[in-house]
């Protein structure tokens, strides 16, 4: 059968579904032109530019610009840090009242601090022992006593904090961040994981992009090491110089975009070039960002020679650079969650990061950046008031520590237009349950997601027919915290 169309279009090199293929580019420009039209809150952070890491506008003009996320991974105790209970005291070793509340494991006798508290600053927060040398920064501190979470495990638990969801596989919130307003350095990530001595638990769900395109996932760096070479693989090129560099990537890009543009673009494939490019670029910068030993000794001294000091002092060189979202591991497992030897292990764990912790609020003061950087400090739950009976394994026997508590524990919270010097709700006298002014998580990441400039009902992302945000349909702004 002679077809004049077929014969035409084999002619210029076109089959029929190749032709397809390049008609309908025409319909989805249409499509574009349409949703670029569309003047809805939900288009406010849509990029303005081909780069998916270019700075983007908020819905509307944020406090915050960047965040660090000091995370106590495991769950660190409240009652022994900021949320102290004198009835606990005046009850120890005795059985509390009967609660309607029900803990992972089965739990004995009311548990005293054995860590003593001081009130701090104008504003009088109590702060114990493990954490004074925050006491000089109280009044820039934000506390929320309220928290409350929706299982008292550590997986769904991280999973919810991180994600905004304790089950399904969601974006991480710094990938949210960075999603919505990019990143004010083009030669480094947007996202920063750190967690020294490799992945904790949930390993790299903890940052994921999930369905959001692979350029907004976290980056993660073992912050263990001292040396840049160890700390950032391949930061530096070997056998070639940099110009030689430049032009095996140049040729592997354009190879790459032609492969991209033949299939009408992949977010996985454009997340892979944009890879590339960064870390070449991250070769030039990264060196400075992450060698601390550029920064005078007393600034150094000033945070400690800790790997959590280490790497707190990175987060602070970061930020400065541009970086929008530094999250903070307190070691991979869960070094905070001490079911025995409590006195003793958060003890430890304290001195290795309280120091820093205040310290890095004083020198972002210092420097002008509190006001633009929101710090957070807190993990996936707190612990139980009560003592956790011995059993094989999790307590070796001993009646020294506490069980995992989700129904109530305390977040710290300061700079990036947080209320200074303020006490958020409360738990119940004994500390197990919060009962004023509840903040479950997702109201917590509204409110953070105010503080950044956003709408959290409104930042959202289409996937599998359905728009997605961090906060799910949960989620209220606690305007009591912000400034």
């Amino acid at each position: 059968m002679n077809d004049p169309i077929a014969n035409n279009l084999n002619a210029v090199g076109l089959n029929r579904r190749r032709f397809l293929q390049k008609a309908g580019i025409g319909f989805g420009a249409l499509g574009l032109a349409g949703l670029l039209n569309d003047q809805s809150p939900l288009l406010a952070a849509a990029p303005k530019s081909l780069n998916p890491m270019a700075p983007k506008h908020p819905h509307f003009k944020g406090k915050a610009k960047h965040v660090i996320h000091i995370f106590l991974n495991g769950g660190s105790s409240h009652l022994d840090t900021f949320d102290p209970k004198p009835l606990l005291q005046k009850n120890h070793g005795k059985k509390l009242p009967r609660t309607n509340l029900r803990t992972e494991r089965k739990t004995g006798a009311a548990f005293a601090s054995p860590f003593k508290f001081k009130k701090y600053g104008q504003s009088g927060i109590d702060i114990s022992e493990l954490f004074a040398p925050l006491g000089p920064y109280a009044d820039d501190l934000c506390v929320v006593r309220s928290m409350h979470a929706n299982v008292p495990n550590h997986e769904p638990s991280l999973m919810l904090m991180n994600c905004g969801t304790d089950q399904l596989v969601r974006p991480s919130f710094g990938s949210w961040v960075t999603y919505g307003l990019g990143t004010e350095n083009q030669n480094l990530p947007g996202f920063v994981a750190m967690c020294p001595g490799g992945y904790p638990i949930k390993s790299t769900q903890n940052w994921q992009s999930a369905f959001l395109p692979g350029v907004y996932q976290g980056t993660y760096i073992d912050s263990r090491h001292r040396s840049v070479e160890k700390l950032i693989a391949n930061i530096r090129p070997h056998g070639l110089q940099y110009r030689e560099q430049r032009k095996q990537l140049d040729l592997v890009q354009e190879l790459n975009r032609r492969h991209a543009n033949a299939r009408g673009g992949d977010s996985e494939l454009e997340a892979r070039i944009q890879s590339y490019e960064l870390a070449y670029r991250m070769q030039m910068e990264a060196s400075d960002a992450f060698d601390i030993n550029r920064e005078p000794e007393r600034i150094r001294n000033w945070y400690g020679n800790s790997v959590q000091a280490r790497q707190i002092l990175m987060a602070r060189r970061l930020v400065e650079r541009g970086v929008r979202f530094v999250q903070l591991w307190h070691g991979a497992g869960q070094p905070w969650d001490n079911h025995d030897d409590i006195r003793v292990r958060h003890r430890a764990l304290a001195k290795e990061c309280a120091s820093a912790v205040a310290a890095l609020i004083g020198d972002l003061k210092q420097r002008g950046l509190l006001d633009e950087t929101l710090v957070i400090l807190g993990g996936e739950f707190g612990r139980t008031p009560t003592v956790e009976l011995p059993k094989k394994g999790a307590n070796a026997g001993k009646i020294n520590g506490r069980d995992h508590n989700h129904w109530g524990f305390t977040y710290v919270l300061a700079g990036g237009g947080v209320k200074p010097g303020t006490i958020h709700g409360a738990t119940d006298d004994f500390g197990f349950q919060a009962v004023q002014d509840r903040v479950h998580v997702h109201d917590l990441q509204a409110t953070i997601m105010q503080l950044l400039g956003f709408d959290h009902t409104k930042l959202t992302y289409r996937y599998a027919g359905r728009d997605f945000r961090l906060t799910d349909v949960h989620g209220h702004v606690v305007h009591n915290l912000i400034a």
